[in-house]
């Protein structure tokens, strides 16, 4: 039997898998991804891209190809019967500021999502191995073991420093680990769901039937699968969707017909499946070696656009802290703040979710209540974060603090070429901002890089950026030193240059002092890694 090994093995190429493999191998981590299906998922289900994960598809260099290929939230058509009631928007859509370039959900279908992030990891130099599939996982101090079943029946041995678990709600990994896994069954109607083709319905709107017998009936437009996703409820007394009782073109067209009085045109039902709503998460994130991600973690309401935005962000949280361990000297108490940021959140938006099932419950007019910007992900915070250092002793309630979501602006560079502060943060870096006159340490390395921001009347400087407009300042501070994670967020606020040396020996995580030496040479080992693979 043939042995392999590897830094990191993924298990699993859904979103959260190939989201991390993306950002493991941008960074020169080797890291092997395994797929025991030979194709993608077909259905179009997690077909709504956050704001959010929009800003995180940006940074991984995907954002251009999800816009190609999607498309807006359409507006809904209210129907009873075979009578149009008029439109309603279900959404809230901002428009883009300054600090927040994407205001609204984006739609594609999940398996469009995935071919974006699979090309964009073959363009990065990997390989998905499909049709592998995980037999077995075992690990001691040093490593993980993984047993690993091919599509000829053979099997290999894949040795590797961390296993990530994004295997789905059906996880094998969580399951030989013995992880505790919550299931609630909600009340609310089970579903038949899928894809269909339907000949005479307007491909511009989302259309709803929410009196239709037996239950709310949808089918909305996805634009990079060219179908419709439906949704059928099952409330009546006695009644079970059947997946294999409605799979012909003929049946799924006369259930359809008799619930809503519409005369549906069907020509192709590409995918279909049962759906019973119910929420489940994890006691724990990390076992050892093993993190579990995405829905191998928690599986979310079918409701508010949450579970795969929630999953790609695991995949984006653990990434670079990863690579902090294994190439820049962190200590491993760095990947024990993976639970302790992503435990909360998953957490919180499983509750939102379902509270925004339970309301559409009980709308009897458009059958979807309506989504506002708190499903965006964009106020996501880890202020209460063991990586979080909030330095400064006086800041007002609405300024920006360490543990936020770091904010875009736009400005200029020393030449007057136009950039936004999205471009700096762009990469496998830290980037510490250096605002008013506060000075800023010197740092080796490229882990780290550091612009100074200065006004339009200030000085110019070879590394400064110009604040062209203020809205740098409006979003940060006038004075003062902000260290913004690879992932984001502010990991540091303060007024002293010591603190930003202090932050990078990660004193604050309680483990004893990292020699000036290593952090230097641990840092020049990843120089690097901002910049050759990008």
């Amino acid at each position: 039997m043939t042995t392999h090994a590897t830094d990191v093995l993924i298990v699993g190429a859904g979103p959260t898998g190939l989201t991390l493999a993306c950002d493991l191998t941008r960074r020169g981590i080797d890291c092997r991804i395994v797929e025991r299906s030979e194709a993608s998922f077909p259905g179009s289900r997690g077909a709504g891209i956050q704001p959010r994960t929009r800003e995180v598809f940006e940074d991984l260099e995907v954002l251009e190809a999800i816009h190609d290929a999607g498309g807006p939230f359409p507006h809904v058509m209210r129907w009873e019967g075979d009578e149009q009631l008029g439109t309603v928007d279900v959404i809230e859509r901002n428009v883009a500021t300054p600090d927040r370039p994407y205001g609204e959900i984006w739609m594609l279908p999940q398996w469009r999502t995935v071919d974006i992030l699979r090309a964009r990891f073959e363009k990065l130099g990997g390989r998905v191995e499909s049709g592998s599939e995980l037999i077995s996982v075992g690990q001691d101090a040093d490593r993980v073991t993984a047993t690993i079943r091919r599509p000829d029946g053979s099997s290999d041995i894949v040795t590797a420093g961390y296993l990530v678990a994004a295997d789905g709600g059906r996880s094998i990994v969580r399951e030989s680990l013995a992880v505790a896994f919550d299931r609630v069954d909600l009340d609310a109607p089970s579903m038949l769901v899928g894809d269909v083709v339907v000949d005479n319905l307007d491909y511009g709107y989302w259309h709803m039937w929410a009196a239709a017998a037996g239950g709310l009936v949808t089918l909305c437009p996805i634009k990079g699968g060219e179908t419709f996703a439906f949704v059928v409820q099952f409330g009546a007394p006695g009644t079970e969707p059947d997946a294999e009782r409605y799979g012909s073109v003929d049946a799924l067209q006369q259930l359809l017909s008799s619930r809503t009085g519409f005369d549906f045109e069907i020509s192709k039902v590409p995918f279909l499946s049962v759906l019973h709503p119910r929420i489940a998460m994890v006691d724990r994130f990390r076992v050892g070696r093993v993190f579990l991600a995405g829905d191998a973690a928690h599986v979310h309401a079918p409701t508010g656009g949450q579970g795969m935005n929630t999953s790609i962000q695991d995949a984006y949280n653990l990434g670079w802290k990863l690579d902090a361990v294994l190439r820049h000297g962190a200590p491993d108490a760095l990947l024990d703040t993976y639970q302790a940021e992503r435990h909360q959140v998953a957490a919180d938006l499983l509750a939102q979710s379902t509270g925004i099932l339970n309301r559409d419950q009980k709308d009897t007019k458009v059958g979807w209540t309506k989504r506002g910007s708190d499903t965006h992900q964009l106020d996501l915070a880890y202020r209460d974060s063991p990586l979080t250092v909030e330095a400064r002793t006086s800041v007002s309630d609405e300024a920006l603090r360490s543990g936020d979501r770091a904010p875009d602006a736009p400005g200029t560079d020393a030449s007057g070429i136009p950039l936004r502060l999205f471009d700096l943060f762009r990469g496998t870096h830290f980037t510490l901002l250096a605002f008013g006159d506060t000075p800023s340490p010197q740092l080796p390395g490229d882990w780290v890089r550091t612009y100074r921001v200065r006004s339009p009347n200030s000085a110019p400087s070879p590394d400064a950026v110009t604040d062209t407009d203020g809205h740098a300042q409006n979003g940060y501070a006038d004075h003062g030193l902000f260290l913004v994670r690879p992932d984001g967020y502010c990991a540091l606020a303060t007024h002293d240059s010591d603190d930003v040396r202090a932050y990078l020996t990660w004193q604050h995580l309680g483990v004893e002092r990292v020699g000036a030496e290593q952090i230097t040479n641990a840092t020049l080992s990843g120089a690097t890694s901002g910049t050759s693979t990008e």
